[in-house]
């Protein structure tokens, strides 16, 4: 093989709050962030969460940053990352940032609050680079040539889901999604069209089934479910994704191990569950 043609790169993977400990060293603690990077295109990022900071170090600080970021929604652990990503402090740097208005508020006057005083010591305005907000919600767009397609996932309010063509490659990102609360296995359209046929599935795994009978209604699935979406909808590759912050790197191995063994015989090729330091390349 030669030259990978896109690289997908895990910096945060657990869901809910950062978690770090001796008992997740393996798997990690920070939460959502996925990097995609190809020759010829500027980096587009999965959502901002506290893994972003451990992103920016792989990045230039010169004020030469180039990249867009996709955000699904702003639950905290979505884009708490944002203000220590250090290649956005140095001027010259920028960052388009996209996702879906919240509450009656744009993308860009929640951002405005939620980085500002008394929330954080300093203001989007201060972070020196430039950044720009666009609300997106069910729409097809393009980032320096990459293909995107935004589709509504269910989840506790707004929330996009993602499919990204870059580099010859295709990744859908479903980082939070909400199964049906009596825990039957249907799949909302949307989502299907979003994980159609995809090199890369990175899918909500939060709960086992025992914790989604007690937190049904918390915007997550099972392991089970986000395995049944890879095979409805014919991914090739699963990644288990935004771990419980409970979960230990034992539970999560069993987990893993579980699920791979529903696998087998699917049209599931391959099951991950997604740890910091994971990168998935896709050749030609």
């Amino acid at each position: 093989m030669g030259e990978p043609l896109l690289n997908v790169s895990f910096y945060g993977t657990r869901g809910s709050t950062p978690c770090p400990c001796e008992m997740n060293r393996r798997y990690g603690g920070n939460t959502s962030c996925v990097a995609l990077e190809s020759p010829g295109h500027d980096p587009i990022i999965l959502d901002l969460g506290t893994g972003l900071r451990f992103f920016g170090e792989t990045q230039a600080r010169d004020g030469t940053f180039r990249g867009s970021a996709l955000v699904t929604h702003l639950h905290w652990d979505h884009v708490q990352g944002l203000p220590f990503f250090t290649p956005i402090l140095a001027p010259g740097a920028r960052l388009d940032i996209y996702g879906p208005p919240q509450g009656g508020s744009t993308l860009s006057e929640a951002f405005h609050k939620f980085i500002s005083p008394p929330f954080f010591p300093v203001t989007v305005e201060e972070l020196y680079g430039q950044m720009s907000f666009t609300d997106v919600a069910r729409d097809d767009i393009e980032l320096d040539g990459a293909k995107v397609r935004v589709r509504d996932v269910p989840h506790v309010g707004t929330n996009n889901g993602y499919r990204v063509e870059m580099g010859g490659g295709s990744v859908a990102y479903l980082a939070d999604h909400q199964m049906p609360h009596d825990g039957s296995h249907t799949v909302a359209d949307d989502v299907l069209e979003l994980c159609d046929g995809v090199d890369v599935l990175i899918h909500d795994a939060q709960y086992t089934r025992a914790e989604f009978a007690m937190k049904s209604h918390w915007g997550h699935c099972t392991v089970d479910y986000a395995l049944f979406v890879a095979r409805e909808a014919g991914a090739k590759r699963l990644v288990m994704f935004h771990h419980d912050p409970a979960r230990d790197d034992d539970q999560l191995d069993a987990l893993l191990a579980q699920v791979r063994d529903q696998a087998a015989g699917t049209s599931v090729s391959e099951v991950v569950a997604a740890y910091e330091g994971l990168t998935i390349s896709l050749h030609s």
